[in-house]
């Protein structure tokens, strides 16, 4: 048994902190709100105007071009039909609005990130272990402050996501423009080329390969916590898991979780396939 004289808490203090930001930032925290529900219902309303076989013939363009094999495209355009013959669609274009808002947050803010980190060798040695807190906490614990600082759910649904979603995308545009050959760098100024020019027609282009499997994986990982953040209010497919789990409806849930399983495959396939076409043979 430990011993109680060595035992020491911080959860006073932090509790105390959390209190403090809400009272002295509570419009800050608002505004952020505020900016996220407009984001979500613009694309919520921009996504719930398109009709469902709009989806199939997007999807299956999509697949063709990154592809061009019709067998896919046909297989993946006829997919997301399974998720409205089980009744979801519309839970589903729920779903894909919180998945969209969050990654294209984590985007907007990751790659810049990511960039800096490859720029400046503090940045880089500041952000590594945040980084790494961010990859090694349970997806659980983003919950928390989410639901302190904005209630229950699609924006702390979005706050949650962008944190757990957003580490890959930074840590591979920094690892793809540090990967960049020095001898092509230096062809470059050699050329002329100021730090800007290199950086724009250099090496942000040569690591395009690495920053589209980061979208590639922070994109399977925004759609990872569907079910997740369905625990703090967020509606779509993973409140229907969740419901299952909490009625015991095994049936139910298996299309719940089936039904997202297929937005991940032909999310997946298609945006492998656009980093595909960035590969330098390929291009």
């Amino acid at each position: 048994m430990f011993p109680e004289v060595l035992e020491f808490h911080v959860a006073g203090y932090v509790n105390d902190f959390i209190n403090w930001l809400l009272h002295s930032f509570s419009g800050g925290f608002d505004s952020i709100s505020a900016s996220i529900s407009y984001v979500l219902m613009a694309i919520g309303s921009g996504l719930s105007a398109i009709p469902w076989w709009g989806y199939i013939l997007f999807v299956g363009v999509l697949a063709w071009v990154v592809n061009k094999k019709i067998s896919s495209a046909v297989f993946l355009a006829l997919m997301p039909m399974i998720i409205g013959m089980f009744g979801l669609w519309d839970l589903a274009i729920d779903t894909l609005a919180v998945i969209i808002t969050a990654v294209f947050l984590s985007l907007f803010m990751g790659i810049p990130t990511g960039i800096l980190m490859a720029q400046i060798d503090r940045a880089r040695s500041i952000m590594t272990p945040i980084l790494d807190g961010m990859q090694t906490m349970p997806s659980f614990v983003y919950l928390i402050p989410a639901m302190m600082f904005f209630g229950l759910g699609k924006v702390p649904a979005v706050f949650a996501t962008l944190i757990y979603s957003m580490p890959p995308v930074i840590r591979l545009t920094n690892l793809g423009i540090r990967q960049v050959p020095k001898a092509t760098q230096e062809a470059a100024l050699a050329y002329g080329a100021t730090k800007w020019q290199l950086l724009k027609e250099v090496r942000i282009p040569l690591a395009m390969p690495n920053i589209m499997a980061g979208i590639n994986q922070t994109t399977m990982m925004a759609l990872a916590m569907v079910v997740v953040c369905s625990m703090i209010g967020a509606r779509g497919l993973g409140q229907e898991v969740l419901l299952s789990i909490n009625r015991i409806d095994v049936g139910h849930g298996f299309e719940s979780g089936f039904s997202i399983v297929i937005l991940a495959i032909v999310i997946d396939r298609i945006t492998q396939g656009f980093a595909r076409r960035w590969e330098p043979n390929k291009r």
